[in-house]
């Protein structure tokens, strides 16, 4: 008799004003994860979309917030969207114990690439912030935190979308060979408009990488995780 596979349910918070695209980039971040999880059916929703969450859920599924904090949506929105069913919860994508080693790797590629020194060049961390709570600087502040002694030399800032100190204030006084590293899961609004336009504001003149959530190794990240978080729920939320 064949077992049926254990689910895992991808959810990120998507994009109210035009849910499509960012519904599609998380299901082809579920198909990149499932790649890596061969024995797991592996699915995806955002937020955005009403009831898309309540559709693809299963009793006993590992949910994984793609998200970068353990902020309002992971503690709040999800748990009372996801109540009644049985699910384990994993820890958010921006505070797994791994992510600052693939970063790391990313930045060390880039500043090879164009033949920086690593004790020459700065790393700017783009963070969203948030004005109505502390918890998405303070995982933005615990990164760069973790991400540092592995780039021994390489300056680290931070920089924020929506709190002090702003994006563009952060940048301007950076030299050329800087690389701008978005403290994302996916590429929205933030990333495609707000991001760009500060950067310009401030005269950057570096390198800008995929956001975090689209790194090379996010996906087999995140697969880790989801075994992790199925074995041991200690290990999780």
């Amino acid at each position: 008799m064949t077992q049926d596979p254990q689910t895992a349910v991808l959810t990120a918070h998507g994009q109210p004003s035009a849910p499509g695209p960012a519904e599609a980039d998380l299901a082809a971040t579920a198909r990149g994860v499932a790649a890596h999880l061969p024995d797991w059916d592996v699915r995806s929703a955002t937020l955005a979309v009403p009831g898309r969450l309540e559709q693809v859920i299963e009793d006993g599924a590992v949910v994984y917030p793609f998200f970068m904090s353990r902020g309002y949506f992971t503690s709040k929105v999800l748990p009372g969207r996801l109540q009644g069913w049985n699910f384990q919860l994993a820890t958010p994508f921006g505070l797994d114990d791994s992510l600052p080693a693939l970063a790391a790797a990313a930045v060390r590629q880039t500043a090879a690439v164009s033949s920086w020194n690593l004790q020459e060049t700065s790393l700017l961390l783009a963070a969203h912030g948030s004005a109505r709570g502390p918890r998405a600087a303070e995982a933005a502040e615990d990164f760069a935190a973790r991400l540092s002694p592995l780039l021994p030399g390489c300056s680290v800032s931070q920089g924020y979308i929506e709190q002090d100190p702003r994006l563009a204030s952060a940048a301007a006084s950076l030299p050329v060979r800087s690389i701008c590293l978005p403290f994302f899961a996916q590429a929205g609004d933030h990333v495609k408009e707000d991001l760009p336009e500060a950067l310009d504001a401030a005269g950057f003149g570096g390198t800008v990488l995929p956001v975090a959530g689209a790194l090379p190794g996010a996906p087999a990240l995140i697969a880790a995780a989801i075994r992790r978080a199925s074995l041991d729920p200690s290990a999780s939320e």
